[in-house]
């Protein structure tokens, strides 16, 4: 695998973990923050703006992980830069939102 490969499956992870909260408030009928917020990532967004988003999330994902190389998830070196990179959008979120609903 080229070394490129690696860079898009650590982001293709971090995209794909992105697309759980915006799909889960938004398919749940929910407002939630998102980039297309007033002030942006404060701001809450409708539930048909929050699906757009996690929908989009999704197929960058989808064309992180599955066009990009050969992902195969039996593979650890497939596998672990996807799961940092699912680790450190987590983490992020957690640390964002927490602040916004009283998390942290």
């Amino acid at each position: 695998m080229r070394w490129y490969h690696y860079v898009a499956f650590f982001f293709g992870g971090a995209f794909l973990v992105n697309t759980l909260p915006h799909l889960g408030n938004g398919t749940s009928g929910y407002p939630f923050q998102s980039p297309f917020a007033h002030p942006p990532g404060i701001g809450l967004s409708s539930a048909t703006v929050n699906v757009c988003w996690g929908l989009f999330n999704l197929a960058v994902a989808y064309l992180l992980l599955c066009r990009v190389g050969q992902f195969e998830l039996r593979s650890w070196r497939c596998v672990l830069p996807m799961a940092a990179g699912i680790v450190w959008m987590s983490l992020m979120l957690a640390q964002h939102f927490g602040k916004l609903h009283g998390g942290m």
